[in-house]
């Protein structure tokens, strides 16, 4: 929403403020400014300028020298504008004089950020003392001046001349109404009152203590009667609660006035001609949208709204046929439609310029319904943006009378007398009880009665002290309940005034849950690993299956299917998260960044069966990736090991090697088990897999999969203290030959099961492979602590435990070295 001060002045006559001002203003008291444009920015020194006298240049054929009296003196000015010609001389032309500065720029070219200045120089030898200037060159452009040539100079027209009374001297920025300030708002779309000039004016002078003038609207129409030239019928007044027509005839189209015109402009608004202007000023200035209809073409003389039927079509306004449903509201003649309801008239009742008597139109339309139907032929105009947030019913009978007395005073034509209004009756006025400690109690504030009761007058709320009643006006469609009525007061009270309290109200052991302190947890351990977080689509695309090489009868392939899909890509509920993982890894390789450690968590979608008769089971899974130098299969085994430490998870995790995941490299690859269950896996990803991705032969990429669930369910962060034992540790070393195959987790669960509840720590020193070591085999050297928590242990008590552990060792192949 767009609006020149000086229109916001013309109904709050006493505001004064800078624009900074005003908008700080208007944002804290709830009517955001988005933004604020000085029209007349980098224009100085520029004033009216009479040309007095052309001469050919004497050295440049395409030059004219000319005198030009600017006021208070004559001035010579050197130009090439196509427009001013040898022996040109009387007219009124924008002149910047000598160090004053224009916006500078063409058509819609750049334009310098500060401006131009302007000097006084020579061209081609001869003096030349300022600059006449086009429209172009004070920052407007010749859209919005109808008569601004398409290259040259501007020249004042006579109109503008004769209403303003220019003179040479004149502030030509003031004439050409760029003395303004057009402030861009953003309204709320409950604030549909708000989406016009009255209603911001009512804001501003609410805010500023000024007091609201409202148009004073004079009655229109001659001594006809219009339902002589009309009739209406309603047939779905649920759908369209009031129509109004009102008719004119004689219509004479001309350019309207200047002060008309200037508001349009600055208003972002193309002038047309009288007509045209006259509905979007009120537009503008009311809020209401409003149609015009050819009254001839009008068959049967007649307006019916109702609604089309399935399968209608219908070509609007701007040629582009349009599918109908049940549901749209038209405007119809007696034979055809003319118009669908609030959204845009149809090509059969355009308005040309051989019209003679032309129908107005000012409904009120159900907004939910407009709505609707402009998502479903795809159209959305200014008017259907407007009609539905809702519109006041009561705005219809202001607007279509403020058209009628400009059609009169502007002499566009001649308005019949009376209207035709169908309306289904007022609503009752909306009343809310006056609650003043419930309004103190909701803000934490402590205003009086009567400052609430000021604030409500300034809104145009009116009081029933009868009652102790809020009384509501019909423009006011956001007021519902005392919570409404609060933020009314809080807004003109100050929000900089609200004082830090402490809350009011049960006191509550507030925490995460359970779940997201698991979460948590998870997260940090993969950004202090180095980890950065990605985020993926639920969306996938099927052809992911093929790409990681999923066999046709998995069961990841029994995705859910989108039913509306934005297109192939991502028309399935993703049953794997490591597609997506490979794709964000693969954007990062194909943008050249080198090292790429990335994490997802997210969820899959499992069907429990298809179709789908209930919710599927959605898993949160935590994915690693990772590719680079930092990037290897005991890197992620260590990360995945970190986790299952931090969630208080201390036994010893297994990893089976023979797991069954075709996109991981067969000898690099293991599931991850805890408890006899399998919790996920990790890898290193298949070369052919990781090749469909875009990543070059021989750069490894790795993953981790671990299921969130699973983890949560056995999950604790409890931790028992225990003091450091003093009695001293009984250290033993051990070496054997082992089978090349076995893996050492075998041995380890061999050492903690005949260790008992002595052995303190182990570790594993040394893997060789070899000399002196049998083909097939390899030597495994590991560390041994023993300590007792009451006693020093004696060797004897340690020999025994270690003749358990090597008889152990022995059963799986072990062979003792010395």
């Amino acid at each position: 929403m767009n609006t020149p001060l000086s229109w916001i002045k013309d109904y709050v006559p006493g505001l004064s403020c800078t624009p900074q001002e005003y908008s700080d203003r208007m944002t804290l008291s709830g009517t955001k400014v988005e933004s604020y444009e000085e029209l007349s920015k980098n224009l100085e020194k520029i004033v009216v300028g009479k040309v007095l006298s052309v001469e050919k240049h004497p050295d440049a054929d395409k030059l004219t020298i000319c005198q030009v009296d600017v006021g208070d003196h004559t001035v010579q000015i050197v130009t090439g504008a196509p427009n001013i010609h040898v022996g040109d001389s009387g007219m009124m032309v924008p002149v910047v004089l000598s160090g004053g500065k224009v916006a500078g720029g063409h058509d819609d070219g750049p334009r310098p950020e500060d401006g131009i200045r302007i000097k006084a120089g020579k061209l081609r030898g001869v003096e030349s003392d300022g600059m006449m200037c086009s429209i172009e060159e004070l920052g407007s452009d010749r859209n919005a001046y109808r008569d601004a040539p398409e290259s040259g100079i501007y020249i004042f027209g006579e109109e503008m001349i004769n209403e303003y009374d220019l003179k040479p001297g004149d502030d030509a920025i003031k004439a050409l109404g760029m003395d303004d300030v057009v402030f861009d708002y953003e309204i709320t779309s409950n604030r549909v009152d708000c989406y016009s000039v009255i209603g911001i004016a009512r804001e501003a002078a609410a805010t500023f203590d000024q007091k609201f003038v409202m148009p004073n609207i004079k009655s229109s129409g001659n001594s006809e009667d219009a339902h002589d030239y009309i009739k209406v019928r309603v047939e779905d007044p649920d759908l369209c609660p009031r129509y109004i027509a009102r008719v004119v005839k004689n219509i004479r189209f001309a350019p309207s006035p200047e002060w008309l015109q200037k508001r349009l402009r600055n208003s972002g608004i193309r002038p047309i001609n009288n007509l045209v202007d006259i509905t979007n000023f009120v537009m503008e200035e009311f809020g209401q949208p409003m149609h015009a209809y050819d009254y001839d073409d009008l068959a049967g003389h007649e307006i019916v709204v109702k609604c089309a039927k399935d399968g209608d079509s219908f070509v609007t306004l701007d040629g582009q046929e349009r599918k109908l449903d049940g549901r749209t509201l038209m405007i119809n003649d007696a034979e055809k439609p003319v118009g669908i309801a609030g959204i845009m008239g149809g090509q059969n009742s355009m308005i040309t310029d051989h019209v003679h008597t032309v129908l107005f139109e000012a409904a009120n339309f159900n907004g939910v319904n407009i709505r609707r139907s402009a998502q479903k032929i795809g159209m959305r105009t200014d008017a259907s943006s407007i009609f539905e947030k809702g519109l006041d019913p009561e705005n219809a009978l202001l607007a279509i009378n403020r058209a009628c007395e400009l059609v009169e005073e502007l002499q566009c034509g001649e308005v019949v007398g009376g209207m035709v209004d169908v309306y289904v009756g007022a609503e009752p006025q909306k009343r809310i009880a006056f609650e003043p400690e419930r309004i103190n109690a909701l803000l934490g504030l402590d205003v009086s009665v009567e400052e609430m009761k000021k604030t409500f007058s300034k809104l145009e709320l009116g009081f029933d002290e009868s009652t102790n009643e809020v009384l509501v006006p019909s423009f006011r469609r956001d007021l519902e309940c005392t919570a409404d009525l609060a933020e009314e007061v809080l807004r003109f009270y100050g929000y900089d005034k609200i004082e830090d309290t402490l809350p009011v109200g049960e006191s509550t052991n507030g925490r995460y849950p359970f779940k997201l302190l698991v979460d948590q947890a998870v997260r940090e351990v993969a950004e202090f690993s180095g980890f950065s977080h990605a985020f993926t689509y639920a969306f996938e695309s099927p052809k992911a299956f093929d790409k990681l090489l999923i066999p046709a009868d998995s069961e990841l392939r029994k995705a859910i299917v989108i039913s509306n899909p934005l297109g192939e890509d991502f028309s399935i509920m993703r049953t794997q998260t490591l597609n997506a993982m490979m794709t964000a890894l693969s954007l990062n390789y194909n943008r050249r960044n080198k090292d790429v450690m990335l994490y997802d968590m997210a969820n899959i979608y499992l069907a429990k069966e298809l179709p789908l008769k209930e919710l599927p089971d959605e898993r949160e899974q935590l994915t690693l990736g990772a590719y680079g130098q930092y990037a290897d299969f005991y890197v992620m085994k260590g990360v995945v090991e970190e986790i299952f430490e931090r969630l208080g998870l201390r036994d010893k995790i297994h990893y089976d090697k023979d797991c069954d995941r075709p996109y991981l490299h067969p000898g690099r690859k293991a599931d991850v088990v805890y408890d006899g269950k399998v919790f996920g896996f990790l890898g290193e990803v298949h070369p052919d897999v990781s090749e469909s991705y875009g990543f070059k032969e021989g750069v490894r990429v790795y993953v981790a999969v671990l299921d969130m669930p699973m983890l949560t369910e056995l999950a604790s962060f409890d931790r028992i203290y225990e003091n450091i034992i003093k009695y001293p540790a009984n250290i033993r070393d051990i070496s054997m030959l082992v089978p090349k195959e076995l893996p050492v987790g075998k041995l380890e669960d061999v050492i903690e099961e005949k260790g008992g509840h002595i052995l303190d720590e182990y570790h594993l020193f040394d893997i060789y492979e070899g000399e002196q070591v049998a083909e097939g085999h390899k030597s495994v050297a590991y560390n041994l602590s023993f300590r007792a928590k009451d006693r020093t242990l004696t060797n004897e008590e340690v020999d025994a435990v270690m003749e358990k552990i090597i008889a152990g060792l022995r059963e799986l192949g072990a062979e003792l070295r010395s």
